[in-house]
C-alpha cells in the first residue's frame, strides 16, 4: 500500500490512543468510556478546539475520535493508571458523587468557591459514555490507518514547517525536537489547529468518573483540571476539550498541561488553546521531558535476510548489520545506538528498527499506528522517500479489551508483570514471541487474535519463576 500524499487531508483525529491524550479510548465498559482512542489518543474523539488559533492554511480538520487512548490528551508519563478500587459506591446518585469530589478536591488544596463555582448546575453529559467506543487506530488495519494518516499531513504539514520556522527553529533549540516532528502531532491531534475540542472539560471527566470509567484515573484529571482553574490559567469558559477532556490543540489531560505546558510567546500565560508558539513548545517540552534524545533517529524501515531466523529482536545497529540487515532506503545501518525489531503488521508486512525516541513518541499516544503514522509524515515532511514494503490488508489491532486479556494471560502465564492496560511494550512483545515460537507460529512479536487464544487456553505454570523473555 504505497503512502499517498494528500494536499487538502481530510478531518484529522484528535486524541491519542491508549489513553487519553497524549494517549485511546479504552474498550467499552458499563460505565462512560475513556480515552483510548485518541488515547485522549491515541485519538481522542473530538478535539474542537475552541477560540481556535487562526487557521493555518491547509489545516486539516480532525475527527472526533478516540484512539487507544484518550487522544491524545497528554497524560504525564504518557501511561494510563491501574485500575484501583472505587471509593464507596453513590448508587448513581451524581449529587453524591459531586459531594464526595468535594471532599478530596478539598483535601487536595481546592478552594471551595473554585469547587462550587466549577460544578454550579452540572449534571452529566449523556453524549460522553458513546463517544468512548471509538477506537480510530484499532478498527482498521494498520497498513490502512498510517498510510493515511499520514498522508493526510505531509502537504500541509510541510506548509506549517515553512510558515512557522522561525518559532519551530526555537523549539527545537530548547527541546531539541525536529520542527516535523512536533508539526506532525499538532497536525494529527489538533488539524494544525482547526480543531481542539469544544466539551466542557470539567462535566466530562467528572461525567466519565462518576460512571467509574477508569474513575481513578478520570477522578484525578479533574482534580487537576480544578487546580488549572484555580491558578487562573485559564477561564471556566473556555477549559473545553474533548470527551475524555484533553484539551487544546495540543490535545493535552490537564495532568500533562499542569507540568508540560509552556509560556513560549512570552506572554505570561500557557495557552494550548489559541497561541500557537505555546502549543507547539508545550508539545516540544512534552517530549523532551519524555526522553526525547536531541538528533537520535527515531528508527529505519529495513529488510530481512532471506534466512532471517526471528531470533534476536534487540540489538545495535551494528549488530542488526551482523545480522544481515538492511536498511530499505540503502542507506548505512551504522553505530552503537540501541534498535529494537518491530514488525507493526507481523512478519507478512513492513519492518522497523526503532530507537528510544520512536518509545518517547508512543508515551503520547500509546500506540504503534499513531507513532508510525506521526513519524512517516515527519520523514516525509523533510524530503525523505515512503517507505517501500507493503502492508498486509487483513491486518487488524488487537481491540484494548483483547490487549488487556492478553496482559492477563501473560500475567498467568508468568510472563508479565505490569498493569493491565492494555498498553503492548517490546518487553511484551518478546514474551509473544515465546509463545508464538513454542506454537509454532512465526515469531514475529505482533499479537494476533489466534496468540491469544492460545495464551489463553495454555495451562499455567505450577509456580512462576521470574519472566523470562526473548531478546
Amino acid at each position: 500500500m504505497a503512502p499517498a500524499e494528500v494536499t487538502n487531508p481530510p478531518a484529522p483525529e484528535s486524541a491519542k490512543t491508549d489513553e487519553p491524550k497524549p494517549d485511546v479510548a479504552p474498550p467499552a465498559a458499563p460505565s462512560p468510556g475513556a480515552p483510548e482512542a485518541p488515547a485522549a489518543s491515541p485519538t481522542v474523539a473530538d478535539p474542537g478546539a475552541p477560540g481556535a488559533s487562526p487557521s493555518a492554511p491547509g489545516a486539516v480538520a480532525p475527527t472526533v475520535t478516540t484512539g487507544d487512548k484518550p487522544n491524545p490528551a497528554a497524560t504525564p508519563a504518557g501511561k494510563a493508571r491501574a485500575e484501583k478500587p472505587a471509593t464507596a459506591p453513590c448508587h448513581g446518585s451524581f449529587a453524591c458523587f459531586v459531594q464526595e469530589l468535594r471532599v478530596l478536591a478539598q483535601e487536595k488544596g481546592i478552594r471551595k468557591e473554585v469547587f462550587d463555582a466549577a460544578f454550579a448546575g452540572m449534571s452529566p453529559d449523556p453524549q460522553i459514555l458513546p463517544l468512548t467506543r471509538a477506537q480510530p487506530e484499532y478498527n482498521r488495519p494498520v497498513g490502512q490507518y498510517v498510510v493515511t494518516r499520514s498522508g493526510q499531513l505531509v502537504g500541509p504539514g510541510r506548509a506549517q514547517v515553512a510558515r512557522l520556522s522561525g518559532v519551530l527553529g526555537k523549539i527545537q533549540q530548547q527541546f531539541g525536537v525536529e520542527p516535523e516532528v512536533i508539526v506532525s502531532i499538532w497536525g494529527i491531534e489538533s488539524g494544525f489547529g482547526a480543531v481542539g475540542g469544544h466539551l466542557d472539560v470539567i462535566r466530562s471527566l467528572a461525567t466519565l468518573a462518576h460512571a467509574r470509567y477508569r474513575d481513578n484515573f478520570f477522578r484525578d484529571e479533574l482534580i487537576s483540571a480544578l487546580h488549572i482553574l484555580q491558578a487562573g490559567d485559564v477561564p471556566r469558559g473556555r477549559l473545553v476539550g474533548s470527551w475524555a477532556g484533553a484539551m487544546g490543540q495540543p490535545q493535552f489531560m490537564p495532568s500533562s498541561f499542569d507540568k508540560y505546558a509552556v509560556d513560549f510567546s512570552g506572554d505570561r500565560k500557557r495557552d494550548i488553546w489559541t497561541n500557537v508558539p505555546d502549543v507547539l513548545g508545550s508539545i516540544g517540552n512534552y517530549l523532551r521531558g519524555h526522553g526525547w534524545v536531541a538528533d537520535l533517529i527515531w528508527g529505519y524501515e529495513v529488510v530481512l535476510p532471506p534466512d532471517y531466523g526471528f531470533v534476536f529482536s534487540r540489538g545495535t545497529f551494528n549488530d542488526w548489520t551482523a545480522r544481515g540487515v538492511r536498511r530499505s532506503d540503502g542507506g548505512a545501518l551504522a553505530g552503537d545506538t540501541e534498535a529494537y525489531l518491530l514488525f507493526p503488521s507481523g512478519a507478512r508486512g513492513p519492518a522497523f528498527l526503532v530507537t528510544k525516541n520512536y518509545e518517547v513518541i508512543k508515551s503520547y499516544n500509546f500506540s504503534d499506528p499513531y507513532a508510525l503514522a506521526v513519524l512517516s509524515a515527519a520523514d516525509r515532511m523533510r524530503g525523505r522517500a515512503p517507505w517501500r514494503s507493503s502492508w498486509p490488508a487483513d491486518d487488524f489491532p488487537l481491540t484494548r479489551e483483547n490487549r488487556i486479556a492478553l496482559q492477563r494471560a501473560l500475567t498467568r502465564l508468568c510472563a508479565y508483570s505490569g498493569e493491565f492496560d492494555g498498553h503492548i511494550d517490546f518487553d511484551q512483545r518478546d514474551a509473544v514471541r515465546d509463545l508464538q515460537r513454542e506454537r509454532g507460529m512465526t515469531p514475529d512479536g505482533n499479537p494476533t487474535g489466534a496468540l491469544l487464544e492460545y495464551a489463553r487456553t495454555k495451562p499455567a505454570p505450577s509456580e512462576c519463576r521470574g519472566i523470562s523473555q526473548s531478546r
